[in-house]
């Protein structure tokens, strides 16, 4: 069986406060998009092993889909020894949720091939064990996310008519390094609120708080957001904690881009 985990967005990231437990509460907005990997299961094999494919990736004990296959294992003795082939095609450290979309569609996967019937509650527990933002790929619909980013509300967000350019430089960038010095804030106006408005007017009230610290530490990524505006673009932003900055234009509008060696660029187009 195979799927094909898909990236997202963010439009929007404000770090409101810091938690007891050492997270942050914050509020952002996931929009997702068609650029994906690959994940096949394999069954039954006499060893659980992963190979991957694409994209360089770490070691495989940190990957976050052999994670979810143990993590069920625990609760599910029946599941069988299984191999795992992940085609990397979604830059990792990227800020575009790649690692956090192979695990969820691993759970949901492992969830219909052994049929398990995890319950969706069930199902959005074992993956917010994973990461944050897991729950929000079992949705995979336009949400406004709030808590650790696990508290998901869908809000419809159409964006047909426009097209998106994400760039990536090649820049691997931790959760916890872009973290460093962070300063949380209730904003004047809440995402909620600003999405509600065409795109146009996203840019001067829609903010990712963590493109400060990371642009000051990697100033390659505030040019290209600069860049993208230089090309008209409507809104330009971070995703996530970076390192990917994303565009967003008008369908029809025509882009000349020149990018560096090692730099990954998409170009999606809304339909």
């Amino acid at each position: 069986m195979v799927v094909f985990p898909n990236c997202k967005i963010n439009l929007g990231l404000n770090i409101l406060q810091k938690r007891e437990d050492g997270f942050h509460d914050l509020e952002t907005f996931f929009f997702p998009l068609p650029w994906s990997d690959a994940l096949e299961i394999i069954s039954p094999q006499d060893k659980t092993s992963l190979a991957t494919t694409g994209l360089s990736l770490g070691p495989n004990e940190n990957n976050l889909c052999l994670k979810a296959y143990y993590l069920l294992k625990k609760d599910f003795h029946s599941i069988p020894e299984i191999k795992m082939h992940l085609h990397k095609a979604i830059p990792a450290g990227a800020g575009l949720g790649g690692g956090s979309a192979d695990a969820a569609f691993a759970l949901q996967l492992l969830n219909k091939k052994f049929n398990l019937a995890i319950s969706e509650r069930k199902l959005k527990n074992y993956a917010l064990q994973l990461g944050s933002d897991c729950p929000f790929f079992l949705i995979n619909k336009p949400c406004l996310a709030s808590g650790r980013g696990e508290i998901l509300e869908r809000i419809p967000l159409s964006l047909s008519g426009y097209k998106i350019l994400l760039i990536n430089p090649g820049l691997h960038i931790g959760t916890a390094n872009a973290f460093n010095g962070i300063k949380p804030l209730i904003p004047k106006k809440r995402i909620k609120e600003i999405i509600q408005k065409p795109v146009e007017h996203w840019r001067e009230e829609l903010r990712n708080d963590f493109e400060k610290n990371v642009f000051e530490k990697h100033p390659e990524l505030k040019k290209i957001k600069s860049d993208l505006y230089e090309k008209e673009a409507l809104y330009a932003s971070m995703s996530g904690t970076g390192s990917t900055v994303f565009g967003i234009f008008l369908k029809d509008h025509t882009l000349k881009i020149s990018l560096r060696p090692g730099y990954i660029f998409k170009e999606i187009i809304i339909p």
